[in-house]
């Protein structure tokens, strides 16, 4: 591994001299020809035949000696992915550096790249009727990537919106959204995971599911019956194919799930369980002493589909079936198992080597062990008790939450209420269970700031758990960082897990909030660098560019190319309905382009070879500037084009 390391630090680093040289050689191209059309056959890089230039002396040093350091122009050794809660958005930061990559917008408007903006991404958010979004906030809390041998794959993540029950793709080549889709009859999808092998084709290896936990109780269908009787209300499970982003089938179960944790094998999907009493308000929803992890039976399930045993709800057609525990009283035909853990779980995560999950207790001073071996073996109804599924339950501390792993058979439980990260061992907690009284799983607890929720390790959640740094998400920074006002930053901190020490070292900021993660090896994560233009049906190219009209309907087709717009002057009248689709014809990477209409709200940027088009109404007469929002040339400022509404 070591050898592959310092092979990317050479082959991967930063090639400074293609925008630099670009721009340098293009000023005086730009100030001769600033008046000229577009040129339109690209800017083409130049090749010197010379190798990018090697990464400093020291880099290869520093990337394998546990030092977190990361010198200027050296890249870091993973990515990490994050949701942000209730900011809508994804976050990538750089590890260990914790340098802020890019702000990937999901749910939410963000003027600097268009989304919410353009048409393009307004289709993938969704409308309403009249062309506005259907919705402008999100709470992104989790992200998962795609597998492929039980590793990341670089196709895909996947974050919810827990407001609104959505399920959102990331492209990882590009790390732009794709895809969203809003799940029938459910509120409060907060846990989401994606499978890491097909339940019954051993040949399938990759992701094709995507598994979501719904949080809320709601009426079945909520269409204002049952408003004054909650004991008829429900909480589906559901399954969304990776591919397609359809759902697939539904399953309604007892209880408020939370995470969602998948098996290796891809033969169970599981999720920790809080208010199994299903109440309403806060008393009944802490009466039980225990509460539980739902483990769900993949293949089972869609068995059932596949024989037509299921319903649907209103005007849903989505296949429903029935997982609740009193459907499911013969293990042998039950497509759940209701193993009960500690008092109202946070987290349920699953251990590396693929033995087990592992739910935290919140209001119990526990973490549960449940070895997944036993709980097929309930399924084949060969284990006596959903309960006998349980191989640990050691007390580790006030409101454990969220577990991660390492790779040498540790845990690593946040502890809200203690504001600490304790790291303990899976097989002592398992020989403590059995009776031994020597056996102490406790290694280690350390101090966060303040108030823990998720952490995450590096690759802790593939079979390529590294075991080098765990990152834990605060809730709170008060004093951590200078004063911002009533609302502070809150606190990503990394911890170098790899010696026999914990030891805290760096304090990353956190905007708005802290949640679930992964940590991912940089070498798994292959992007595009550049678009290809034949890959957008409404590309504008030399032969289609130009001014269209069609009535009251006008379509603009513009190109860019540094500095400079393809029309000098776009005139149309007062009331027309306007498309303007815009195609960056530069091939530099790092080259975007933005464009930006004073007074009528458009602003968003294309990259290169990239085309977006926004839509808007011309209801206002005079003269406005398009111009280029994205610094892009020496003569940045000098790129506009007039838009002329005459009255």
């Amino acid at each position: 591994m070591d050898n592959v390391k310092n092979k990317m630090v050479v082959e991967d680093a930063p090639k400074l001299g293609n925008r630099r040289s670009f721009l340098g050689r293009s000023a005086l191209l730009g100030l001769a020809g600033a008046g000229a059309s577009l040129g339109l056959s690209g800017c083409k890089e130049e090749s010197s035949g010379k190798k990018a230039a090697a990464a400093p002396a020291g880099a290869t040093k520093a990337a394998t000696s546990g030092s977190h350091e990361v010198a200027p122009g050296q890249l870091d050794e993973y990515y990490l992915f994050s949701g942000t809660g209730h900011g809508g958005e994804a976050l990538i930061m750089g590890v260990p550096s914790g340098r802020i990559l890019k702000r990937i917008p999901v749910f939410n408007i963000d003027c600097m790249v268009g989304w919410g903006i353009t048409n393009e991404s307004k289709a993938i958010m969704g409308t309403k009727a009249d062309g506005s979004l259907q919705y402008t906030t999100g709470d992104t809390h989790h992200i998962h990537g795609s597998y492929k041998d039980g590793t990341y794959d670089s196709r895909w993540l996947f974050t919810n919106d827990k407001i609104h029950s959505r399920l959102a793709r990331i492209r990882m080549d590009t790390m732009e959204c794709d895809k969203i889709t809003q799940l029938p009859n459910v509120m409060g999808m907060h846990g989401l995971f994606t499978d890491k092998r097909d339940p019954v084709d051993p040949a399938i290896n990759y992701t094709t599911r995507v598994f979501c936990g719904a949080e809320f109780h709601i009426p079945l269908p909520n269409d204002g019956r049952d408003l004054d009787d909650p004991s008829k209300w429900g909480c589906l499970f559901s399954c969304v194919d990776a591919a397609t982003m359809e759902v697939r089938w539904q399953c309604r179960v007892d209880g408020n799930m939370d995470l969602v944790a998948t098996s290796y094998d891809g033969k169970l999907a599981a999720c920790n369980q809080y208010n199994t009493e299903n109440g309403a308000d806060l008393t009944s929803m802490m009466s039980s002493e225990r509460d539980a992890c739902v483990f769900v039976d993949v293949a089972r399930v869609e068995q059932l589909v596949k024989d037509g045993k299921f319903t649907t709800i209103g005007s849903s057609k989505v296949p429903v079936v029935d997982g609740r525990k009193a459907a499911n009283a013969d293990p042998k035909t039950a497509i759940t198992c209701y193993v009960p853990v500690g008092k109202n779980p946070h987290g349920v995560n699953a251990s590396p080597d693929g033995k087990y999950f592992v739910c935290a207790g919140k209001l119990s001073p526990t973490a549960t062990v449940i070895e997944l071996s036993l709980v097929h073996k309930w399924f084949a109804g060969d284990l006596k008790t959903e309960r006998d599924a349980v191989v640990a339950e050691p007390e580790i501390g006030l409101g454990p939450l969220h577990t991660a792993f390492d790779n040498k058979g540790n845990a690593y439980t946040s502890l809200f209420l203690d504001s600490q990260c304790v790291k303990w061992n899976v097989e002592k907690a398992i020989a403590q269970f059995k009776g031994d009284k020597a056996a102490n799983p406790i290694v280690e607890k350390m101090d966060v700031h303040y108030q823990p929720g998720h952490n995450f390790s590096s690759m802790g959640e593939t079979t390529e758990v590294d075991g080098k740094y765990l990152n834990s998400g605060n809730k709170f920074s008060k004093d951590r960082f200078l004063p911002v006002g009533p609302l502070h930053c809150e606190t990503e901190q990394l911890i170098n897990i790899s010696g026999d020490k914990m030891q805290l070292i760096a304090d990353h900021t956190a905007y708005s909030e802290p949640h679930d993660g992964i940590i991912v090896r940089r070498d798994l994560v292959k992007t595009s660098q550049i678009y290809n233009m034949d890959d957008f049906p409404g590309a504008v190219k030399a032969e289609n560019a130009g001014i269209e009209r069609k009535g009251n309907k006008v379509h603009v087709r513009l190109m860019s190319q540094a500095p400079n717009y393809s029309m000098p002057i776009i005139k149309v009248k007062k009331g027309d309905e306007v498309t303007l689709t815009l195609t960056n014809h530069d091939k530099v990477e790092d080259l975007t382009h933005g464009c930006a209409i004073p007074t009528y709200n458009i602003n968003f940027i294309v990259n290169p070879q990239e085309t977006k088009s926004v839509t808007f109404k011309a209801d206002r007469v005079g003269a406005y500037w398009i111009y280029c929002t994205h610094f892009c040339h020496a003569l940045h400022l000098e790129m506009r084009s007039r838009f002329l509404v005459e009255a």
